[in-house]
């Protein structure tokens, strides 16, 4: 029998509760939530075969799931993109994939990147969260001396949040690392 990932865990037992009391919602069901989280990188227009499979491979390693190829729905000459090629990877975590990965990221991906000072602590304008990453390598799953290519990584999340404030609020309690920004120093005349 599968136990409960330990960060919903979390959000159920102290983050729904310090919600209710912080922010006055009437009920648990008020309260926001994670919907789900979108991981996207693309693949470079001269990608063969192989190279395509590595990225997928590594996905799938990072998310927990097989991850989604998307192709080019038109051509750009400029670009040197045919329509149907494919041009990114994805993947869309729900339920327990979802809780694990955030676990990850949070508690162990994203303390590992040197020289961290913490993430943008600026959201969508609906509640949702978006973070690039440069180096995939950072995820424990994946083994540098297999990468024959690093890659970026987009991350979105996406929350049930109906402003910014409730949204970072929400990301803050499960454990997110935003970047302290610092008051505008003034200078005497």
């Amino acid at each position: 029998m599968s136990t409960t990932p330990s960060l919903k865990t979390l959000y159920v037992e102290q983050i729904t509760p310090a919600l209710i009391t912080s922010r006055g919602y009437k009920n648990k069901h008020d309260v926001p939530k994670i919907v789900k989280v979108v991981l996207n990188t693309g693949i470079s227009a001269e990608a063969d075969k192989n190279q395509i499979a590595d990225i997928q491979r590594d996905l799938a390693l990072i998310a927990g799931q097989k991850p989604v190829l998307t192709k080019a729905k038109k051509a750009i000459s400029n670009f040197k993109l045919r329509q149907g090629q494919v041009v990114g990877c994805c993947v869309t975590l729900r339920g327990r994939n979802m809780w694990e990965f955030l676990y990850r990221l949070l508690a162990v991906a994203l303390p590992t990147i040197r020289d961290f000072r913490g993430v943008s602590p600026k959201l969508d304008g609906n509640g949702n969260y978006n973070i690039g990453i440069t180096d995939f390598t950072i995820f424990p799953e994946i083994t540098v001396e297999n990468v024959k290519k690093t890659m970026g990584l987009d991350i979105t999340i996406v929350t049930s949040a109906s402003t910014d404030a409730e949204g970072r609020e929400l990301l803050q309690l499960l454990g997110m690392p935003f970047r302290r920004t610092e008051p505008a120093k003034t200078v005497a005349a």
